[in-house]
């Protein structure tokens, strides 16, 4: 039989595999620990040693999901994982940077402009979804398949 490993064992193992936020730490974390209190000291203490850091996963998670998904969906994303709101608003990316990536994630979707209303109505809600917001959705659709239109934003 193995033996059992220390929560802050698992806790390296965890974070030796990515960034996670301490919210998202004490989750995984939990199911093993004997005590609220074992758990809160082995989290204290990766804070402490800045193993565990809050800002590095919202710039680790904005890096890898910015060209994907809009400010909005960012921003709530951080919100569930407890990074507070001034953090995750200095992280995100500029309004030009937003505006060109709803344009290539529709420009990916769907490889021709909107035929009709209904079409240009799905076209909205995909971005929407994405959490682009209703500016930046509105762009997109009238420019993503503008010709001249490379970081005009």
């Amino acid at each position: 039989m193995k033996p059992q490993k220390s929560l802050r064992a698992r806790a390296m193992d965890i974070l030796s595999r990515q960034e996670v936020s301490r919210i998202g730490l004490k989750r995984k974390l939990a199911p093993h620990a004997e005590s609220e209190e074992e758990l809160e000291n082995v989290l204290n203490e990766f804070a402490e040693r800045n193993w565990q850091s809050d800002l590095r996963y919202a710039e680790a998670y904005i890096r890898s999901k910015s060209r994907k998904h809009g400010s909005l969906r960012l921003k709530q994303a951080l919100a569930q994982q407890g990074i507070d709101e001034e953090t995750s608003r200095n992280l995100l990316p500029d309004r030009s940077s937003e505006k060109q990536a709803a344009i290539d994630v529709l420009r990916k979707k769907f490889k021709h402009p909107a035929a009709d209303l209904k079409e240009k109505q799905k076209q909205a809600r995909f971005l929407a979804y994405r959490g682009f917001d209703a500016d930046t959705v509105q762009t997109a659709l009238k420019h993503a398949w503008d010709e001249n239109w490379e970081d005009g934003c």
